[in-house]
């Protein structure tokens, strides 16, 4: 059986809520907060806003993989506060992210959820503790530093 796996991230930006808000929902940002290396390409028409019931199609390059498609559907969105992105198709069996923002004495803190499983049980195990869980801490390190650098005031 494949292993859930989970990251959590929390960190403080000197912003506000409106202007986090703004960032989080307009899914062109994505492209913003995702390394270069990820060759990130959004192939779908992207709205000014994100809704419950988005799709959004998009592609990453990925080690030994090449180029993959990943279809992500935007669920749960509480306007102002978070909203949930899954994956359709893609690289994993399961994705959940939870994104979340609140207002702290500090500015906004941005919380990150994830939950995720891999494909290929058994190997599933080796490559994460090899690969992927070195590469999501890459990926999650990359979005809190620029987001820091777009958003702090």
């Amino acid at each position: 059986m494949n292993k859930l796996y989970r990251i959590e991230r929390a960190q403080i930006i000197n912003t506000n809520l409106q202007t986090a808000w703004d960032f989080l929902s307009n899914p062109s940002n994505l492209n913003r907060i995702t390394p270069e290396s990820m060759q990130f390409e959004v192939c779908s028409e992207l709205p000014a806003e994100i809704f419950a019931g988005l799709l959004i199609e998009y592609k990453i390059q990925l080690p030994l993989l090449g180029r993959q498609t990943w279809l992500s559907e935007i669920k749960y969105v509480n306007s102002g506060h978070s909203f949930v992105d899954e994956q359709r198709m893609g690289p994993y069996k399961f994705w959940y992210h939870y994104h979340g923002i609140e207002a702290v004495d500090q500015g906004v803190c941005f919380k990150d959820q994830i939950s995720y499983q891999l494909p290929g049980a058994p190997f599933d195990r080796l490559v994460h503790a090899l690969y992927v869980k070195k590469q999501l801490a890459t990926v999650f390190d990359y979005r809190c530093q620029r987001l820091a650098e777009l958003l702090e005031v």
